[in-house]
């Protein structure tokens, strides 16, 4: 038994999505998997059948989990449009699905490389990273916060239109992207990240997490991406 905290300020039925997405983080409800019947989970966690529901509603239509007429509800993560097993634009991406693609840069600077930017991009204790953030709009709505980490020698992007897609400027400097690696995971809107995305605090958000490489096998980038899964989705 997992009994929710009734005298939490957060509703019952958001508290039971938290759990659910934990263990699907875990891997306790792998991608594809059915997750326990409505009536297990009133059982497991001490909760009304109108909070389940709600709470399975909720996942359902933010495309995480996905009902099938007769067989229960599964784990959909990740789903939708963007083939990752290939490199693509947010641009030509967002084209593909119909939606108009547009692009609001919140900042670009450099700042210290982290542990993960030295092993991800090959770079010494003390080096720096140009970072790029940016909200990434499909039909004028916000559907991913995006922040790219280039080494400095990417330095010229201080300077440069980062408006549109970021590849086809990199092409006019002679590289292109041809190869990469993604993780994706789950977590929770903080609330910043929240006001960005124009979702509540605590909503859940898919988190890809990418490294990419160019045309010669070199590193080129890594960049964690927050994706509103009712709004933009993507195909493994």
């Amino acid at each position: 038994m997992r009994k929710l905290q009734s005298e939490s300020s957060n509703p019952l039925y958001q508290q039971l999505m938290h759990r659910i997405l934990e263990d699907i983080e875990k891997g306790d409800y792998p991608v594809g998997s059915r997750i326990p019947p409505e009536h297990e989970l009133e059982q497991t966690y001490q909760v009304s059948r109108v909070t389940v529901r709600r709470a399975l509603a909720e996942l359902t239509e933010n495309g995480l989990l996905e009902r099938k007429q007769g067989k229960g509800t599964f784990v959909s993560i990740p789903r939708g449009r963007q083939d990752q097993r290939n490199v693509h634009s947010f641009h030509d991406a967002c084209r593909e699905s119909g939606a108009v693609p547009g692009t609001k840069v919140l900042s670009v600077r450099a700042v210290a490389a982290s542990p993960e930017d030295r092993q991800e991009l090959g770079l010494k204790s003390g080096d720096r990273v140009i970072e790029t953030l940016r909200i990434r709009t499909a039909d004028g709505e916000p559907v991913v916060l995006e922040r790219n980490h280039f080494s400095m020698a990417f330095s010229y992007l201080e300077d440069a239109d980062l408006g549109g897609s970021l590849y086809r400027l990199l092409k006019d400097y002679g590289i292109e992207p041809k190869d990469g690696y993604h993780a994706i995971s789950i977590c929770f809107a903080g609330e910043e990240e929240a006001k960005l995305l124009g979702v509540a605090k605590g909503y859940p958000l898919m988190k890809l997490h990418e490294v990419i490489f160019d045309q010669k096998g070199r590193p080129l980038h890594n960049s964690e991406q927050l994706i509103r899964g009712d709004r933009y989705t993507f195909r493994i």
